[in-house]
């Protein structure tokens, strides 16, 4: 597993009978996890005095009660600032299991840049900013795709706080698969792409995107965007059921031109209460070793 366990601001406490207790910096939440099957007693005093529990409705969706939480907040990681707020289907705007692969691709971009190559990356469906400016801040030039214009304003809002409010980051919003297109018939390439899809959504002009369709597809049109030269690819998901030999499989097939290392696990992050890790979905991670092998 790849396990986020170098967080500060925040921790997974414990987790049972659905739901998982959070520390998010000075708060606490509860939150529904659909993977947390098992029921186990509920010592911590703060299942009982948390800031904030999200409520899943039978019904589905849910609503939030609140007990004594700001309108926003902030945590920070390795330098960077995000701003989290309680909205709609139990989000606050950041995923935290996603810090392990920040920090492995952080680790390939810094390595690039210390032989005085330029890096430019492409982060698609790229929500309010953790991977663009963990790319940014480690030296690569990003283009910043979400079909949310509210998620880019914050993620622009992130960037600010953390220092990057020049760094260069295009935002752009737009359905990502009609930007990809497009940048293909530009001609423009990257070096590094990373997406991040949700397993359902819509684009802003209501077009349906479907992981288990469409994920495909997508790896298909930008390995067309790749340069001569590029440096890694990186798939995460969500879908409960899509295991990450599925990554692996896919980006094998579709990066099959290229001398490649590739690898696939669950991402995770530890649970104190126990220390187990919980599984908060599936990593493909693609290592470029050099140039085109055959056409």
């Amino acid at each position: 597993m790849y396990l986020a366990d170098g967080w500060k601001d925040y921790e997974i406490l414990d987790c049972s009978a659905g739901e998982k207790l959070e520390r998010w910096k000075n708060y606490t939440l509860v939150r529904p996890d659909p993977q947390v099957i098992w029921s186990t007693p509920k010592k911590l005093p703060q299942w009982k005095h948390p800031n904030a529990h999200y409520h899943r409705s039978h019904k589905g969706g849910g609503q939030w009660e609140f007990f004594d939480l700001p309108e926003q907040w902030s945590i920070s990681y390795n330098g960077l600032t995000f701003h989290l707020k309680p909205f709609k289907f139990k989000h606050t705007g950041l995923f935290p299991e996603q810090a392990v692969n920040w920090d492995w691709f952080g680790g390939l971009i810094r390595d690039a840049r210390s032989q005085g190559r330029q890096v430019k990356v492409l982060n698609l469906f790229a929500y309010t900013g953790g991977a663009t400016l963990s790319a940014a801040k480690a030296g690569a030039s990003v283009t910043h795709v979400d079909a949310s214009k509210g998620m880019t304003t914050w993620a622009r809002e992130n960037a600010i706080s953390s220092g990057l409010g020049d760094a260069p980051i295009r935002w752009i919003v737009d359905d990502c698969v009609k930007f990809v297109e497009r940048e293909i018939r530009r001609g423009k390439t990257y070096d590094a792409i990373i997406m991040d899809p949700p397993s359902y959504g819509r684009g802003p002009k209501g077009e349906i995107w479907k992981i288990e369709d469409q994920i495909h597809p997508l790896v298909h049109l930008c390995s067309q965007l790749l340069s001569d030269d590029p440096l890694f690819f990186l798939i995460n998901s969500y879908t409960t059921g899509l295991a990450p030999s599925v990554l692996k499989y896919l980006l094998g097939v579709e990066l099959a031109s290229y001398h490649t290392q590739i690898e696939a696990d669950e991402v995770g992050l530890p649970v104190t209460s126990t220390g187990l890790a919980l599984p908060c979905g599936s990593a493909g991670r693609c290592v470029f070793l050099g140039q085109k092998t055959h056409l």
